[in-house]
């Protein structure tokens, strides 16, 4: 490092004061909006993870007509009768309007006599016991509920048109928000009350296998000795949640796209030539005694401080912005805009992959940028370049 050549970059920078804080705003914003974008999907990508690891190996629906309908939780016990199958269970849940606030809740039975489908209910479970007249909500949920006037109960309107009330034992929140934010644990008969379900009804059955190598084999299993059931298996949920957020992900490429334009419009710019100003600069250096290593020195350094310097800033933001602030309004592209959303707080997620991939779509392009015409001039001879 060489201060005095440090010195002369910086007040180079000073003498074009208004050009270079344009490409630095430029450069933070682009930064700061792809960053914003990463931050976002890693947030949200793990907390698909954290769901989706929560959810039992197999589902079975069972198909009517085409479409999915209810089955006989009894069907379980001949599941369990195919090799591998470590438990099935019978599992009623579903969605609640509340028209009051135009959303739906996520309302999931449960028994605590029986094996727990989803890991997050065991520990809830285990330290809230439940009756027919009680429930516990996700934090999203009460919210909801106070603002309507409910604060210590709810009344369901059942299938028959009548109201069921139900009491609010207490309030939980899993390891991902995603999951808990809008449900209702309830007791599992109570639910089939609220749903119109008769006793042995169930909205599906979770299956749970003893080796997960095994889960595609055990699943075939189920589909040859019950073709009417639609087996769903862990994967197969991880890439449908997929495809469905890199749908949504398709605003976010759609910005990318733009910045990545902007910049190269820069680099464009950078890379078309030297101004006369600073090829009459370069040639009186040269002239003075200057080498040619000292001439793209000082190019190096003018175009590292504003690169950088732009680089952690627009990171800083980025990560603010998002952790902070929980990134309003660009959260919502995947959350959507129900009422029940805005609480929504994104999980942490240090991704040095992220970093690293923001550092070389910036830093090092715009100091090639820089440098490569600088190079071209200062390789000439000193009279050649005055003329």
């Amino acid at each position: 490092m060489n201060f005095q050549l440090l010195e002369y970059a910086l007040k180079n920078l000073q003498r074009e004061y208004f050009k270079n804080l344009f490409i630095f705003i430029v450069l933070t914003l682009m930064t700061w909006l792809l960053g914003t974008m990463f931050l976002i999907t890693n947030s949200m990508k793990h907390e698909l993870n954290l769901t989706l690891d929560s959810l039992p190996d197999i589902i079975l629906q069972y198909k009517k007509a085409g479409v999915s309908s209810t089955l006989d939780e009894r069907q379980s016990e001949n599941i369990l009768e195919i090799p591998g199958v470590q438990s099935a269970e019978g599992r009623v849940w579903g969605y609640y309007y509340f028209e009051n606030a135009d959303v739906y809740f996520s309302l999931m039975g449960v028994d605590e006599f029986q094996t727990q489908t989803r890991k997050s209910f065991v520990n809830l479970v285990a330290k809230q016991s439940l009756d027919n007249s009680s429930m516990i909500v996700g934090e999203g949920v009460v919210r909801l509920l106070e603002r309507s006037y409910y604060k210590d109960y709810f009344n369901f309107i059942k299938e028959d048109g009548s109201v069921k009330k139900v009491f609010i034992a207490g309030i939980f929140q899993t390891q991902t928000q995603l999951e808990s934010n809008d449900m209702i644990v309830i007791e599992k008969n109570t639910l089939r009350d609220i749903f119109g379900f008769s006793e042995y009804e169930a909205t599906d059955i979770a299956v749970n296998v003893t080796n997960k190598l095994e889960v595609p084999t055990v699943a075939l299993k189920i589909t040859q000795r019950y073709p009417n059931y639609r087996v769903l298996t862990k994967e197969d949920m991880r890439v449908s949640y997929e495809n469905i957020f890199n749908y949504k992900n398709a605003l976010f490429l759609g910005l990318f796209v733009i910045a990545i334009f902007i910049f190269l419009v820069i680099v464009y710019e950078r890379l078309s030539g030297v101004s006369s100003a600073q090829k009459r600069e370069i040639g009186i250096l040269k002239a003075i005694g200057w080498r040619v290593e000292d001439v793209l020195r000082v190019k190096l350094y003018e175009a590292l401080v504003i690169s950088f310097l732009a680089y952690l800033l627009g990171i800083v933001l980025a990560f603010g912005f998002v952790y902070i602030f929980n990134a309003p309004l660009v959260k919502d592209i995947f959350l959507g805009y129900s009422e029940i959303k805005p609480a929504f707080e994104l999980l942490f997620v240090f991704d040095f992959e992220t970093l690293f991939l923001l550092f070389f779509l910036s830093v090092p392009i715009y100091v090639l940028a820089s440098v490569i015409p600088s190079w071209r001039i200062a390789t000439l001879d000193a009279d050649e370049v005055m003329r």
